[in-house]
């Protein structure tokens, strides 16, 4: 079962520990528990009730009129806020609570609700990649196991490559993408939302996903014509790793563009080479493509 200290549980909801205290004391939402130290800790129902509440508070709802709606009354609530303000907090916090309890078909269907209310590209970026930044977090903070984590990233790989495989090829694009991503670094998901934005864009793709030796990208642009090579970088690599990886695939394909996107680009050091770009963005990467 997943627990979490007082401080886990004001990050996730912004509410400060102090008032999550008082609120304990005076109304009858929830109960922690205390260990041996008599130190607080909550449980997975409690995080979804408190993350329910922070939604609503966070919305200017008083704490004592959510405490006085029943768990119906508050997800109704929820529900018209979220309509009205078009606020995507309320399903990442859903698709946490879906999860945690590994509910395959509540995490569908928030997934495709939001779909439908926003549009694919918009659900992956205003709701999915958020989702994941705190998934991130709880998982490197030990609150998610990892058959949790895997559990909700396999239903988002499969939903962009289902719509990967619902765009047409372009075998007449002029611009031919490889994209990788270097060995150590298993997280694809933003690797597949690239590969579905230059799909779409026209471009000819090919995608050799996760934890890929350097050296089997050699075989095939032997044979190829590749302009552009992309990757991601998202694991704690250290600097030097990174900054070998670029200068290695620079020198060793001097004519082609490298595209190098994540937040771990910011360890990049010193001058890069001419044909090593930066993609800080989606959009600059598509710029780059153009």
């Amino acid at each position: 079962m997943n627990t979490f200290t007082i401080k886990d549980i004001e990050n996730f909801t912004g509410i400060k520990a102090h008032t999550i205290r008082i609120w304990e004391q005076r109304y009858p939402l929830f109960q922690a528990r205390r260990k041996d130290t008599n130190h607080r800790t909550y449980d997975s129902e409690d995080l979804k009730t408190l993350l329910r509440i922070a939604y609503l508070y966070h919305h200017g709802i008083k704490i004592s009129r959510i405490a006085a709606l029943s768990v119906t009354e508050q997800n109704k609530l929820s529900l018209e806020i979220a309509v009205e303000g078009k606020s995507t907090l309320l399903p990442v916090n859903d698709l946490i609570a879906a999860t945690l309890d590994y509910d395959h078909q509540q995490f569908e269907r928030i997934f495709y609700n939001q779909v439908l209310h926003l549009g694919f590209e918009q659900c992956i970026t205003q709701v999915v990649y958020p989702f994941l930044e705190r998934i991130g977090v709880l998982w490197l903070t030990g609150n998610v196991i990892p058959a949790q984590e895997h559990f909700s990233s396999n239903i988002i790989r499969t939903k962009i490559m289902t719509a990967i495989d619902g765009l047409p090829m372009n075998p007449a694009a002029t611009e031919h993408f490889l994209l990788f991503l270097p060995e150590g670094e298993f997280h694809e998901i933003p690797l597949l939302y690239a590969q579905y934005l230059l799909k779409k864009q026209g471009k000819l793709v090919t995608s050799f996903g996760a934890n890929v030796p350097l050296d089997d990208l050699h075989a095939f642009l032997a044979v190829k014509k590749v302009t552009h090579i992309y990757t991601h970088l998202l694991t704690n690599l250290s600097s030097s790793t990174i900054n070998e990886l670029t200068t290695k695939l620079s020198q060793q394909y001097p004519d082609i563009k490298l595209l190098v996107a994540g937040p771990q680009t910011k360890l990049l050091t010193g001058p890069l080479p001419a044909n090593v770009l930066l993609a800080e963005s989606l959009e600059k990467l598509l710029s780059f493509s153009n």
